[in-house]
């Protein structure tokens, strides 16, 4: 014979659900806000919209610039160091490594 579960007989050791919570008054200053007017026109049901604003904006754009010429350094240097690896294999004599077939 199989036992019954403990919901089915009362014996539940979790608590009972608590009260819902009281409905927020709204707040007509959070519905005017600039992110909550985005919101409505996006037809999002809450004002949350991903990202917004950086407190420091200034210092944000200045990393973002400092990362991307440090990307595009990387990329240079990868691209020129293909060439510059090939070319001394090439004078090194190993043509297996350049692709010359002959």
């Amino acid at each position: 014979m199989t036992q019954p579960d403990a919901a089915s007989t009362g014996d539940d050791p979790r608590p009972a659900p608590s009260q819902p919570f009281a409905s927020i008054p709204p707040d007509p200053v959070a519905y005017d806000s600039e992110r909550a007017a985005a919101a409505r026109a996006r037809g999002l049901a809450a004002p949350y919209i991903p990202g917004g604003r950086d407190p420091d904006q200034v210092r944000a754009e200045s990393e973002d610039r400092r990362y991307l010429r440090l990307l595009l350094i990387m990329v240079i240097v990868i691209v020129i160091a293909g060439f510059v690896l090939g070319f001394a294999a090439a004078l090194a004599g190993l043509n297996g490594l350049v692709g010359d077939p002959g």
